[in-house]
C-alpha cells in the first residue's frame, strides 16, 4: 500500500486489513509494518519493493491538491506521473499487481457521462499528469488496474489530509458561509464503499484494465453542500457560486463517471448519493 496515510489511502488499508497482509509505504515512518518509500525517486521505490516483495500494490500517493498542481506544474509531474512510472517499472520487475488511482480530471467535463472507454481531455495540469500516469500503469497489460474517482468524500481517519469534509466543517464551525459551484457535477463515493471496491477488483486476477467508481447518479458541488451543511447542523452556510473563482485551477463542468462496467465485477452495490452522505457519518454503513 503506498500513500497509505492519505485520505483514500488509509480507508483502503481499514478495508484491506481484514482480507490481506498489509505493508505500508510512505515518504516517512507511520509506526506500521512497512517501509519509507518516496515516489519520485526510483532508487527508493526500487529499495521498497526489494524489502517486502509485494504481491499486489495499490498506489494511492499523489500530489491531488488541483490548485497546487497548478501552481507547481513540475512537482506534480514528478509524484503523479513519474512516481507512478517508478513504481510500475518495480511491479513489472517484481511480477506484482498493480492498481492506480486515477480522477474524473482525465476528462474534459463536457459531456454527461463518460465511460472508461472514452478518450481522456484534460482541462487541468493535475488532469493531465494524471492521464499520462494512466498510460504507463495500463502498459503492464494484464496485472494492473486503473480505478478513476470523481471525488472521494469523508472524514479523515487521521489529520493531514486532503478531506473535503473536514475541511467544509472546519469552515463551517468559524461561521464561514462557503461559496459552491452551481456548475460542476460529480458523483461523489465515500471512503469506506472506495476501499471495499478498490481491494476486491484487486483481488480478482482476472480483472484489468479501467474501472470508473462512483455513486449512481450525479449531483452539483453547490446541492452537495448543502446536503452536507444540513447534515452536520450548519444550515444557510452555503452559497451558490455562479462564475469561476480567479486563480482556481480550471475544472471540468461534468465529471460523471459511469459505473456499468464496474457493475459486471463486482458483489458490491453501486450506493446512491443518497447513501454515500450517509455512510460518511456512518463508517460502519
Amino acid at each position: 500500500m503506498i500513500g497509505s496515510r492519505g485520505f483514500l489511502g488509509s480507508y483502503a488499508t481499514q478495508a484491506a486489513r481484514q482480507e490481506f497482509e498489509i505493508s505500508e509505504g510512505n515518504r516517512s515512518p507511520t509506526g506500521q509494518p512497512g517501509v519509507v518509500i518516496d515516489v519520485r525517486d526510483e532508487d527508493s521505490v526500487k529499495a521498497g519493493f526489494q524489502a517486502v516483495h509485494p504481491d499486489l500494490v495499490l498506489l494511492c500517493s499523489a500530489m491531488s491538491d488541483i490548485d497546487r498542481c497548478e501552481q507547481f506544474p513540475d512537482e506534480a509531474k514528478a509524484v503523479n506521473l513519474h512516481g507512478a512510472e517508478h513504481v510500475a517499472h518495480a511491479c513489472a520487475r517484481g511480477n506484482a499487481r498493480l492498481m492506480f488511482i486515477s480522477t474524473g480530471a482525465v476528462f474534459d467535463g463536457r459531456k454527461h457521462g463518460y465511460t472508461e472507454e472514452d478518450p481522456v481531455c484534460p482541462v487541468s495540469v493535475y488532469g493531465e499528469t494524471k492521464a499520462m500516469a494512466e498510460k504507463s500503469v495500463l502498459a503492464l497489460g494484464s496485472s494492473a488496474i486503473v480505478v478513476r474517482i470523481a471525488l472521494a468524500i469523508g472524514f479523515a481517519p487521521h489529520a493531514g489530509t486532503n478531506s473535503l469534509l473536514d475541511g467544509l466543517k472546519k469552515k463551517w464551525a468559524s461561521g464561514q458561509v462557503v461559496a459552491l459551484p452551481v456548475n460542476e457535477q460529480r458523483n461523489p463515493i465515500d471512503g469506506v464503499t472506495a476501499g471495499r471496491c478498490m481491494f476486491e477488483l484487486l483481488g480478482k486476477k482476472d480483472t484489468c484494465g479501467i474501472f470508473h467508481l462512483g455513486c449512481a447518479d450525479p449531483i452539483t458541488r453547490y446541492d452537495l453542500g448543502l446536503k452536507l451543511a444540513s447534515r452536520m447542523g450548519y444550515p444557510g452556510q452555503v452559497e451558490p457560486q455562479w462564475a469561476p473563482i480567479p486563480g482556481r485551477a480550471p475544472r471540468g463542468p461534468d465529471h460523471y463517471l459511469l459505473t456499468d462496467k464496474l457493475r459486471t465485477v463486482s458483489a458490491i452495490p453501486i450506493p446512491t448519493c443518497e447513501q454515500v452522505i450517509e455512510r460518511c457519518f456512518n463508517v460502519s454503513a
